[in-house]
């Protein structure tokens, strides 16, 4: 049985492919830096906050790591509305995917900020630095630059995996490959040619963030 290929028909719908290269480009940077944020913060409080609140966060980061990420989507769209608390398909993609980039964060900066030698944040408090500096100016740094691939690799997880925010209606990507393959009847194509899509946003912006890294940690190679 052969199978004539005809991508000609996706021409006509350019506007919305790059309307859905736009949206999942968007939620994925948003994410990161607000996951970002809080994996630092996370872990910070992982080593020196109080018992209670260390307990707390590993039982989230255990929640998180161990569910599927689209049910924690379908939680925050469908579930938190029955608990008052309203917001559209975009706030909500956006929420899951930075709660869920959020607890792998955690993990992969707590293993980076206990990888720096305590000696260095102690020659810092001897050099007039407070806890907080020594933290901040000394110790993070070194620690970010130690997990960079790996938070990168969790950003480009978070990324592919942001495929499913079209089942809340998320014009994304593949709610643009499904859009379109509802009105030409060319599924075949139409999944085809975001898998390439797909693949080339992850290649560039791997390249980008490594790009960005490389000048960001310059110098923190221990």
């Amino acid at each position: 049985m052969s199978y004539a290929f005809d991508f000609s028909d996706l021409s006509q719908y350019a506007d919305v492919l790059l309307h859905g290269v736009v949206v999942t480009l968007g939620l994925t940077g948003v994410s990161t830096v607000l996951g970002g944020a809080l994996g630092v913060v996370g872990a910070a409080l992982v080593l020196r906050g109080p018992a209670w609140l260390r307990w707390l966060i590993a039982a989230y980061i255990e929640l998180i790591r161990n569910t599927p990420f689209i049910v924690q989507l379908f939680f925050v769209f469908f579930g938190l509305p029955s608990l008052g608390i309203q917001m559209g398909e975009i706030e909500a993609a956006l929420l899951a995917m930075t709660v869920n980039l959020a607890a792998y964060a955690i993990e992969i900066v707590r293993a980076g900020i206990e990888s720096v030698k305590h000696g260095q944040y102690q020659a810092a408090l001897s050099l007039g630095l407070s806890g907080r500096q020594a933290f901040r100016y000394v110790v993070l740094p070194q620690a970010l630059a130690a997990v960079f691939p790996a938070l990168l690799s969790q950003v480009m997880i978070v990324m592919l995996g942001s495929a499913v925010v079209s089942q809340i209606s998320v014009q994304d990507l593949t709610y643009a490959a499904n859009f379109i393959q509802s009105r030409n009847f060319r599924s075949f194509e139409c999944y085809i040619a975001i898998t390439a899509i797909y693949l080339v946003m992850a290649i560039l912006l791997r390249r980008l963030c490594n790009g960005l890294g490389s000048g960001l940690f310059a110098g923190q190679k221990r």
